[in-house]
């Protein structure tokens, strides 16, 4: 048994320690979002310090807890407070509380996050349902020994995220009146903020929005066979795109600010693809 499943079953061990929840659905919650776990139905909530070996989130104003309940008649499992590469973590204990939602029996993974809009047709508060994702930039996280337990060692990826699950995205977005852009994700290391030469080099590789998390989770997933989705909730125009200088607060306020439009999305996701 390799070293990372062995942690993996350690802090399985733990969290059914606590309870025997079975999830269908895991939602990961970034800047934001963090506060649509207190108003589902829940049934139990375990703090991530409360687990055997498994990292702990430093960002200001992530809670670091797993929140199980029902979004409608849906069991869930949800992340409050992710962790990031940024913080000094090894990616394989990045990507560990995405691999344990599915050890507990999660088949779906809803992933959401602040991010930058590349796109000049983008604007801060737009949503935008990734379609595809770009990880050049941090380290993969099935790099070392394959874990066989769960999933082989040469993954494909030509459908990280879920054409059927898009799709849903899309129909339940529509019945809302919530207009939803479309694009892809590229995952860079921060802390900083990029500068106006690597928001080119994205926009020259494709890319509509930039952020710190997501695809390397969205990686892990799929290569223990999750279905997986993302939304990014775009809070500013990357660096070079504007005079305006980039910093925390503005995405917070962003992000706060149309936080009741994004969750009333996922509810109505999580009830639609469950």
């Amino acid at each position: 048994m390799s070293e990372v499943y062995e942690k993996l079953i350690t802090c399985r061990k733990s969290v059914r320690a606590k309870t025997d929840f079975q999830p269908e659905v895991a939602l990961i919650l970034g800047s934001g979002l963090g506060d649509f776990a207190d108003e589902i139905q829940i049934i139990q909530t375990v703090d991530y310090t409360e687990i055997e070996g498994f990292p702990v989130s430093t960002v200001a104003g992530h809670k670091g807890r797993f929140v199980f309940g029902y979004v409608g008649e849906v069991p869930v499992v949800i992340m409050q407070g992710r962790v990031h590469y940024y913080e000094g973590y090894p990616m394989k204990d990045v990507v560990l509380p995405t691999r344990l939602m599915g050890m507990l029996g999660a088949k779906k993974l809803i992933l959401t996050n602040a991010a930058g809009g590349i796109n000049f047709s983008f604007r801060p508060g737009d949503f935008m349902l990734i379609t595809d994702h770009i990880t050049t930039a941090v380290p993969c996280p099935l790099i070392g020994e394959n874990v066989e337990e769960l999933g082989v060692r040469f993954p494909d990826m030509s459908e990280v995220y879920s054409l059927r699950l898009r799709e849903i995205i899309q129909k339940e977005a529509e019945k809302l009146s919530i207009p939803l852009r479309e694009g892809v994700y590229v995952q860079l290391t921060g802390p900083a903020y990029e500068t106006p030469a690597e928001i080119r080099m994205c926009r020259s590789w494709g890319g509509d929005a930039v952020g710190m998390s997501t695809a390397c989770e969205a990686v892990a997933a799929r290569h223990m066979g999750m279905e997986v989705c993302g939304i990014s909730c775009i809070t500013n125009l990357a660096a070079g795109m504007s005079s305006q200088k980039l910093n925390h607060k503005e995405v917070q306020e962003t992000a706060d600010r149309v936080a009741g439009q994004f969750k009333k999305l996922i509810r109505a996701v999580v009830r639609g693809i469950g």
